[in-house]
């Protein structure tokens, strides 16, 4: 029999990957209804949630979950809504959720002036306990796993995202796309996260004739203060970039294949979904990797061969010069970095080590105590007292 697994709140398609290649497990998606999610993720046997309202996500959940053996989440409000139904569940950190967790009072993004609003402390109790209560908690990168050892001290694991190779590869047929000079897609969301500053002020050095064609879409402006900064990027942002619509998923690769290089993102020296991608599809991706982040290739660390290793703005416009300018620089680096990420991003290999954590589950499975109805009552009333809601009102409030 296989595993059955309720994945919820999936970003970056990082579960839809997975679920094509395990082989023991059936991974059922249910996804928020955020706008873009329909866009920007594979929509294709995905179920989506009909309303944001958790009272009626709980609701859901309810009636489907004595279907699956666990959950699998990698946003806190999927966490949450595990945790608040009574579900055994694996968090999966990627990005900022464990960079901002909602228990620290006024979390603090690097690239933000102010603080991100702070929960109050009932809330930011109630979500140490969503942490604490999940089965494992595994990270996507050696520093999220660094990072994720100052909050939990067992059962935590490192396993990276895969990409789907039957997708992106060197075998895309290219798609229409406006280009009459040297072409460089930009994919990755407009704002400081990204980098996106960085990247303008490195074209406003550059030498080399070249055009940049950057997806126009924003995600995850949680303050006043990210908004105008967005709004400020885009309306002062060089005369070689233009801005271009956001496209389905199925045809992202054959936009990596019209192009003749990639910029990916500028920040935080980790590479995402952008790069990996990319690079199966052997195109040249110029992405900050910091050397101080390791990866696990058999018994040995390594560092990423992506460029550049600094996010300063001189050295990427030299290397975007460089990229333009020189197809030897261009096909090495696209070599080195094709081999790489077939050893840090392989699907199957990745698969395999998810597929071990979730036989572990199974195998203690038996063993656990199930938590009893009035204990999830005690969650939700404990959500909302943490919300400063009255009990009385949840029908209608949550």
């Amino acid at each position: 029999m296989p595993i059955k697994i309720l994945a919820i709140g999936d970003l970056a398609n990082n579960f839809v990957i997975l679920r094509k290649y395990v082989t023991k497990s059936d991974i059922h998606i249910i996804n928020f209804p955020w706008d873009t999610a329909s866009k920007l993720t594979e929509s294709q046997n995905v179920e989506f949630f009909d309303s944001l309202k958790i009272k009626d996500q709980i609701k859901k959940i309810n009636s489907i979950k004595e279907d699956f053996d666990f959950a699998l989440v990698n946003t806190w409000a999927g966490a949450r809504l595990a945790y608040l139904t009574g579900l055994d569940y694996i968090i999966y950190f990627v990005g900022s959720a464990l960079r901002v967790p909602p228990f620290v009072k006024n979390p603090k993004l690097d690239y933000l002036r102010n603080p991100l609003p702070t929960l109050n402390v009932f809330e930011r109790k109630f979500y140490r306990k969503v942490l604490d209560n999940a089965i494992f908690c595994v990270a996507n990168s050696n520093d999220l796993y660094d990072l994720l050892k100052k909050y939990r001290k067992n059962r935590i694991y490192e396993i990276g995202i895969p990409v789907d190779t039957e997708l992106f590869n060197d075998n895309a047929k290219p798609v229409k796309i406006e280009k009459n000079t040297f072409t460089f897609v930009s994919p990755q969301r407009i704002g400081l996260a990204k980098g996106i500053d960085i990247i303008w002020k490195a074209i406003e050095l550059t030498k080399s004739e070249f055009q940049v064609l950057q997806v126009e879409w924003f995600l995850g402006q949680r303050t006043d203060e990210e908004k105008e900064i967005n709004k400020k990027l885009v309306e002062n942002s060089p005369k070689k970039v233009k801005f271009i619509p956001v496209f389905k998923r199925d045809d992202i690769p054959g936009v990596y294949s019209s192009a003749d290089a990639i910029i990916g993102q500028m920040k935080t020296g980790l590479g995402g979904a952008v790069e990996r991608e990319a690079a199966f599809c052997k195109k040249p991706v110029l992405q900050y990797s910091d050397p101080k982040i390791k990866f696990q290739i058999g018994d040995k660390q390594v560092t990423s061969p992506f460029l550049p290793q600094t996010n300063d703005p001189s050295t990427l416009a030299e290397l975007i010069d460089k990229i333009v300018e020189s197809k030897q620089f261009r096909d090495e680096l696209m070599r080195k970095e094709y081999e790489f990420v077939k050893q840090v991003a392989d699907p199957i290999k990745i698969s395999e080590e998810w597929q071990v954590l979730f036989d572990l589950y199974m195998n203690e499975k038996n063993s656990q105590k199930k938590i009893s109805e009035t204990q999830i009552k005690l969650r939700q009333n404990d959500f909302l007292f943490a919300n400063r809601l009255y009990l009385s009102k949840f029908r209608n409030k949550i």
